[in-house]
């Protein structure tokens, strides 16, 4: 399907393309690039006359905001705020102005072509437990997935490897723009994800199965890697116990042999960094809970999507879900709305949601998730929450992301309408005060092939 999805838009391409080859000696009009007017970064700006979402303070009508250094310094009613007197002034009068959205799962800057397997680093899949991998080293920043997923208004995502493994590695945050890689990664080691979908089991064919094939196996080689890693934490200690005890000229104790497999385990053993567990069935989301309970872990739910059973227990567990996609065709057993529905009956339970796209290439679509569980009962402001400052709080960045809000990061879109409705075009976007070009590889074929005589 995904196939023949690609083709239906490359398609269009390649006619467009032909069609310039076979008028290059017809002039033509010049095309216009699409860009925003250029806005010095080293002046205040100031956002004027839109609709401001907030987030946490309501919806300010004919608002202002102003950015300087980076950061929202002003934020209120036209009457309330005054402009800086050298202030570049950016009219949005009829448009809306919200914080940048959060993409709380993603393979940005992990693959750039599906097919060609060099420009692709999403999972190591040498062994099933690898928490030792970091998303940080393999991230690519020049990856042209990113302008085109700034061009609707996401400003910030956690980068994460490919569930295939149990323990696949160590997610990142970033922002979506930035000199360089270094830039643009804000937390390098964010998070663990812990996955057990049933899909992590290395049973595909006879010839090639290996441990772990069940989910026994699976439970079992997780538990193991936990164990073994606090026995490794217990050493360290006697050692550097032992080390502080040395006197003045006796030998020093031999410190343990580093294994960066059981150390990578330990900020996560002793509570300090979240693990994500991943699960989409009621068993499988309990196992993991349980196991994840076993040795104290502090956990951020992942999946849920036919779990339907278990919202109240979930609720229970007062833990924040990561939602991906809600377009999941239901189970046979199970209502044709069931997974629509999702986002909307846990947070009627008081339960913490973020958006995720799960992918590279259809991160831009991020919203349009939040819009669709509107259509089935999640209310708008929970729906607007759940893409920015609900994500910054589970991630722990929202003293700075998430909401308008002065001394925040001035992470800010500007668009000629609803942000979840997918008529709505992005015109501005800032990342940390400066304005991101609206420019991405889609616009620019579509500047180079259209013939406006």
């Amino acid at each position: 399907m995904k196939t023949v999805l690609k083709l239906l838009l490359i398609s269009p391409l390649l006619a467009a393309t032909a069609g310039a080859q076979q008028k290059s000696s017809t002039p033509t009009k010049p095309v216009p690039t699409a860009t925003t007017p250029a806005i010095d970064p080293n002046r205040p700006v100031a956002i004027t006359g839109g609709k401001l979402l907030t987030i946490t303070h309501g919806t300010i009508e004919d608002g202002v905001v102003v950015i300087d250094k980076g950061k929202i310094t002003a934020v209120g009613t036209a009457a309330s705020v005054k402009l800086p007197a050298n202030a570049q002034t950016v009219d949005a009068k009829g448009m809306t102005v919200y914080p940048g959205l959060i993409d709380s799962e993603s393979h940005l800057g992990l693959t750039e072509i599906e097919a060609e397997r060099m420009t692709n680093d999403l999972v190591e899949t040498s062994d099933e437990i690898m928490p030792h991998m970091h998303v940080s080293d393999a991230f690519h920043a020049e990856t042209v997935l990113i302008p085109v997923t700034r061009y609707n208004g996401i400003t910030n995502a956690v980068v994460a490897p490919e569930s295939r493994d149990t323990l696949p590695g160590q997610d990142s945050f970033i922002q979506l723009a930035g000199a360089d890689a270094t830039q643009m990664l804000l937390i390098r080691d964010l998070a663990m994800p812990l996955n057990f979908t049933g899909k992590q089991r290395r049973n595909e064919s006879f010839a090639n199965a290996q441990y772990p094939q069940t989910r026994m196996g699976m439970a079992a080689q997780m538990r193991q890697a936990f164990t073994d890693a606090q026995g490794y934490a217990v050493k360290w200690d006697e050692y550097n116990k032992k080390k502080a005890a040395t006197k003045a000229g006796d030998a020093p104790p031999t410190p343990p042999a580093r294994d960066l497999k059981l150390e990578a385990l330990l900020p996560y053993l002793e509570g300090k960094k979240p693990v994500i567990v991943k699960a989409d069935e009621p068993s499988d989301v309990e196992t993991a809970y349980a196991l994840a309970q076993e040795f104290k872990l502090r956990i951020i739910l992942n999946g849920l999507t036919q779990s339907q059973g278990i919202y109240d227990k979930i609720a229970g567990w007062k833990v924040p879900v990561i939602l991906g996609s809600i377009y999941d065709d239901p189970k046979e057993w199970e209502r044709y709305d069931a997974v629509y529905k999702m986002p909307a009956e846990l947070a009627r339970r008081g339960v913490k949601i973020g958006f995720a796209s799960f992918d590279a290439h259809q991160v831009r679509n991020l919203p349009y998730a939040a819009g669709f569980a509107v259509a089935f009962g999640l209310p708008y402001d929970e729906a607007m929450k759940a893409l920015t400052l609900y994500p910054a709080q589970i991630w722990g960045v929202d003293d700075q992301l998430g909401s308008l809000d002065v001394g925040k990061t001035a992470n800010v879109v500007i668009a000629n309408g609803d942000p979840l409705d997918v008529k709505t075009d992005v015109k501005y976007v800032f990342i940390q005060g400066r304005s991101i070009p609206m420019v991405d590889r889609q616009t620019e074929l579509r500047d180079r092939y259209s013939n406006k005589q």
